[in-house]
């Protein structure tokens, strides 16, 4: 199986903090609660291509 390189975007301020591996046979986009060092607080960080 082959893994996919994802960004993760924050919901409240929109910066892109994060990258993680993900199977690209997923459906669904990913969703993990994730600190934000611009926020300074825990927020939901989606998935982006």
């Amino acid at each position: 199986m082959s893994q996919k390189k994802v960004g993760l975007e924050c919901s409240k301020c929109g910066t892109r903090n994060y990258t993680v591996t993900v199977n690209p046979e997923r459906t669904k986009q990913l969703e993990l609660k994730k600190f934000c060092k611009h926020c300074g607080e825990y927020t939901i960080h989606r998935e982006t291509r």
